[in-house]
This record gives structure tokens, sequence and C-alpha cells, in this order.
């Protein structure tokens, strides 16, 4: 998939896998390290519970295939560096200012170069060839402008909401943080991709099938997340969390689903 071996971003991820690793772990046991409230911090923990024992085993293991040449393993690997780039891009700009504060600065940063040092490598005519002429772009596509929609239109609708009624949405005051994260993030680094890949994936381009990948995985794996952020709430004392789960749950096993269709239909 590679015209040559991206190095500089094998470089950048072996770094991000450690420094993740580090994050993660302080975020589980040293006490005080989160200084938000009560569900902010069950929400952090969460995610570092799913990111420390499926996000980054799963970013190591694909470095390492990718590294060997293996199509699928590069795939994957692209796809928990955007997995890094969004995650930390929460804590970066989320979380109350804390200790761990400059290695955020770290994952996002390092993860956004390691992105453009790696997709500036990709032969994306050569990775569209590799793709079986089997494989359901067109059902995944379908997928993806669902899940595009879904969220696009939930926080576009709050957010008018607002203008209308001056009333701020009970997320965010629930967070208790000054504006909403979420709403930034994903809509500025989700439905737009989303939307775009598959567009090109109806098309069949090269791009299409790299975005849908790297979107399928990193989705997986965020709506993992949401899953243990959802527990570790309701252990926290917040059972509303539990009302989340089957959605998470849901477009979770929607984005695996994906993964595994693209990763079957490419001949390494």
């Amino acid at each position: 998939m590679f015209r040559s071996q991206p190095t500089v971003a094998y470089r950048l991820s072996a770094i991000i896998a450690l420094l993740t690793a580090i994050t993660t772990a302080g975020g589980l046991f040293i006490d005080g390290l989160y200084r938000d409230n009560a569900l902010a911090t069950a929400a952090w923990q969460g995610t570092d519970l799913a990111t420390l024992a499926v996000g980054v085993p799963l970013l190591v293991a694909g470095l390492i295939l990718s590294a060997r040449g293996s199509v699928r393993g590069q795939l994957i690997w692209l796809g928990m560096l955007d997995y890094t780039l969004y995650n930390y891009a929460y804590y970066l700009f989320g979380a109350a200012f804390n200790r761990f504060f400059l290695i955020y600065v770290a994952l996002f940063t390092l993860s956004i170069f390691a992105l453009i040092f790696a997709l500036a490598k990709v032969d994306v005519e050569g990775l569209r060839q590799r793709f079986r002429a089997g494989t359901p772009v067109r059902g995944i596509a379908g997928y993806m402008v669902f899940v595009a929609l879904g969220i696009g239109g939930l926080w576009i609708g709050q957010s008018l909401s607002f203008v209308v009624t001056g009333q701020v949405p009970q997320f965010i005051v629930d967070v208790a943080h000054p504006t909403s994260i979420v709403f930034a993030l994903d809509l500025s680094l989700v439905v737009p991709f989303l939307i775009v890949g598959a567009v090109w994936l109806w098309q069949r381009r090269g791009w299409g099938y790299l975005l849908a990948t790297i979107l399928s995985v990193k989705g997986a794996v965020y709506m993992l997340a949401l899953v243990a952020v959802s527990l570790v709430s309701a252990q926290a004392g917040f059972a509303e969390g539990l009302a989340q789960l089957p959605l998470w749950g849901a477009l979770g096993l929607g984005f695996v689903a994906a993964t595994g269709f693209l990763l079957w239909g490419v001949r390494e």
C-alpha cells in the first residue's frame, strides 16, 4: 500500500503508543489526576480503560504488521492513529488542566504528523486495485452516511435549539463545561469525513476505501470506549449511562462489521 516505508510515521507511532500507555494508566491509577466533576471524570476513566485494554494493543499490533508489509495491518495502524488524534483532542481541549496536559499536547500533535507522514506515502490507486469487486461498498457507504446524519442531526439540532430558546443543552450542563467539546469535534472531525468518505467509497475511489477503513476502525474502537464510559459512569452512581449502552453497542457492531468487510476485501 505504501510506495516506500513511512519510517518517520513508524517512529512517531512508537512514541504515541508509549505515551498513550502512560496517560491511560495514569488516568486509572493516579488519584486526583482529573480535576473535572464526577461525571466527566468517570468518562475520562472509562475511555482510559478501553484505550489501555484495546486501543494500545491494536495500535502496536497494527504498527508491527504494517512494518512487515501487511496491507490489513497498515489500514488498522492508520485507523488507530486517527483514534489517538480524535481521542486526545478530547483530553487536550476538554479536560480540566492537569499534570498530563503537555502529554495531551504531544499525543494530539504527534498523531497529526504521523498521519501526514503516513498518508503521504500511500499508493491510493494501488490500494483501490487490491480491493475485491465483491466488497459491499454501497452498504458500508450507506452506514457511514446514516451515522453522519444521526450524529450531525443530533448535535446541530441541540445547537439550533439553544439559538431559539437560549437553554443550554443538558449534556453541557451535566459535565459543567462552558461549551461542548463533543459537538465541536464530531461536527468537524467525524461528520464531514464520514460523508466524504462514503461518497468516494460509493464511487469506488481509492481514497474512499482508505477513509472508510480508517473511520471504521476508529469508530469500532471508540464505540467500545463509549461502552466503557457508560459502565464506569454507572458504577460511579450515574445510572443513566446504562441507557446509552444499546446505542453504543449497536453503532459499534456496525463499525465492526464495516471493518470486517473492508479488511476481508483486501488482497494481501
